[in-house]
């Protein structure tokens, strides 16, 4: 007696969520092939069961590393967002201080002054934060493109 076929519905019920899709067909087994074709048919199923097995796995990781990057990307992005805001209240409270400096003084020549080491120390001030926005760009730049490569590479590595 010939065993009934499972019922596609049957055979998606019964697969579970991660197991491969790469199986040897269970009605095969009732018709009569020759051993040197079972075997090819085995070796090949096998074979792509492997290389579907690689293929998850180097998405995986590559997608894990775009993940990664992402919440990396985003942490540096609030953190530079927040030295901006600083530096823009450290400007605004300087423009204040100069301008209460510059009403109370008492000649034209002193408002010179003022006005000169004023734009002196703004420029040093401007440049100072010119270098620090910078180099967090850069930090976070170099930080978000670190886990994208690690995934590339552990994925290339598994793929060999």
């Amino acid at each position: 007696m010939v065993d009934e076929a499972p019922s596609p519905s049957a055979r998606a019920k019964s697969k579970s969520i991660g197991e491969s899709p790469f199986t040897f067909p269970k009605f095969l087994g009732r018709f009569a092939f020759p051993s040197e074709f079972r075997d090819l048919a085995e070796k090949s199923t096998l074979q792509a069961k492997e290389n579907y097995d690689k293929l998850k796995n180097a998405t995986e990781d590559v997608t894990g590393g775009f993940k990664e990057a992402y919440e990396t990307a985003t942490k540096g992005t609030r953190d530079y967002g927040v030295r901006l805001i600083e530096a823009g209240r450290t400007n605004l409270n300087a423009a204040f201080d100069y301008a209460t400096e510059l009403l109370s003084a008492k000649s034209p020549s002193e408002a010179i002054e003022l006005s000169t080491a004023q734009l002196r120390k703004q420029l040093e001030t401007l440049s100072e934060q010119s270098k620090e926005l910078a180099t967090l760009a850069q930090k976070i730049a170099t930080d978000t493109a670190e886990p994208i490569r690690e995934g590339v590479n552990k994925a290339f590595r598994q793929a060999a």
